[in-house]
């Protein structure tokens, strides 16, 4: 078996702690080997190996470390990641991967030059919900598809404490960055790049200077509508994803319970990790050429953040592809930024 890959964190707040370490820290083929921790040293009381650094420049001064996770506050990814692909490094980055297209294409030409890879972390291809809304595409059952809505949607109406995320000057602000490229990221995994996209943002809480509602209208050659949104003022979700086709429509709820599972400590080397709770099931329903209707209801299959970073592991020490390509990044900046 290859050597593990000697992997850097450049944050371990919920980010680090919840989506990354475990993960890496768990999987033979990466090495957990430092983490930036400028003032609360909290890693190594569950990773008692790892070295805590006080800095991104001693952590790419590290010679051992091949990858660097970047996953501190969206605005600073550009800025990282180029120094750590200047730095001989391949980057794994948190969604948004940049800013603007233009941020985008500089990492990719360096990368390019450098001979690195640069990783998009879309996480949420292997939800337990998504993977069933791909299978229900895939498998044609509703013909060809008219209508598509994905949602992210939560209730937080209070500011957030981290005022950068509150600062509409601050690159990468407001809730179309934040929970916009986990849909964007879904939709266009699964259509392609639209041929025309209108965008709707808006500010509804208290104070707020930033967009907490935003709504994307993708149109597609054929027909196609895919509609993607986010609030932070729902307090009754409707169904995440809603499709629907010549033959039928699917309906499903978010059920994914990775995050939920993560945070409250479960390693993903549990038995019960990614196994969505009894209920968790999308109903089908399918029109038969005499108009006579039938539901059925699928349960989500299990969660599998893993495959993430196996996909890295295997571009790395197998030059295989990464699913998460460079122009669907880039067709993701083109929608936020415009």
């Amino acid at each position: 078996m290859s050597h593990p890959i000697q992997t850097g964190l450049l944050a371990y707040g919920m980010s680090g702690r919840i989506f990354h370490a475990p993960f890496l820290a768990t999987s033979p083929h990466f090495q957990l080997r430092a983490v930036v921790e400028r003032s609360r040293k909290q890693a190594t009381e569950l990773y008692p190996d790892i070295l805590s650094l006080g800095s991104v420049a001693e952590l790419l001064a590290d010679p051992e470390i091949e990858l660097v996770v970047v996953n501190t506050p969206n605005g600073t990814h550009f800025e990282l990641a180029r120094q750590a692909l200047q730095a001989g490094k391949h980057v794994l980055i948190e969604k948004p991967v940049a800013t603007t297209v233009a941020e985008l294409d500089e990492l990719l030409q360096l990368a390019h030059e450098r001979q690195l890879h640069v990783f998009g972390y879309q996480n949420r291809r292997w939800d337990s919900d998504f993977q069933l809304v791909r299978q229900v595409v895939e498998s044609g059952q509703l013909g060809q598809l008219t209508e598509v809505h994905f949602r992210f949607d939560r209730y937080k109406a209070a500011l957030n404490a981290k005022a950068f995320k509150e600062d509409p000057a601050t690159p990468g602000s407001g809730l179309s960055f934040d929970l916009g490229p986990h849909v964007l990221d879904q939709a266009l995994s699964l259509f392609g790049e639209p041929a025309q996209v209108h965008k709707t943002l808006a500010s509804h809480r208290p104070g707020s200077r930033v967009d907490d509602y935003f709504h994307l209208h993708l149109s597609y050659p054929g027909g196609l509508n895919v509609f993607v949104t986010g609030s932070l003022l729902t307090a009754a979700p409707v169904p995440a994803y809603v499709l629907h086709g010549t033959h039928g429509s699917f309906q499903l709820q978010r059920t994914d319970v990775q995050e939920t599972q993560l945070d409250q400590g479960l390693l993903p080397t549990d038995a019960a990790y990614g196994h969505d709770p009894a209920g968790s099931a999308g109903a089908i329903t399918v029109v038969a050429e005499n108009g006579e209707k039938t539901v059925t209801y699928l349960s989500t299959p299990q969660g599998n953040y893993p495959a993430l970073f196996e996909a890295v592991y295997q571009a790395l020490r197998h030059d295989r592809p990464y699913p998460v390509r460079a122009e669907e990044l880039r067709w993701q900046l083109q929608a936020l930024e415009q």
